[in-house]
């Protein structure tokens, strides 16, 4: 498998760092709101590349984060009359909700 390396600015050769595993890490969302049609695209494109990889034989450690304290998150949190941390739970619940509505791993 061949994939574009940006630093070098040349197709590459993919050789995971530990054969037969690759480690992925995606910077997830911030947790104040629904997630959108771009975080949603972001989440998609991954997790297909995460698919395409175990596909082909590799033991994947896929892990991404949530965001959840932020500026947004503590006015949000103001104008619903709650905590950051409560605002943080609802939307990370909502993620999952829609990631598996969107058949996301």
């Amino acid at each position: 498998m061949r994939i574009y390396n940006s630093i070098t600015r040349k197709k590459e050769e993919f050789v995971p760092l530990t054969p037969g595993e690759v480690k992925m890490y995606v910077c997830g969302p911030t947790v104040y709101n629904y997630f959108h049609i771009g975080n949603g695209r972001t989440f998609i494109i991954f997790d297909t590349i995460r698919r395409y990889l175990e596909y082909r034989g590799y033991k994947v450690r896929f892990v991404q984060n949530f965001t959840d304290i932020d500026d947004k998150m503590i006015k949000k949190a103001n104008e619903e009359g709650t905590t950051d941390s409560n605002v943080g739970d609802k939307y990370i619940d909502e993620y999952y909700k829609d990631a598996d509505g969107l058949i996301i791993k």
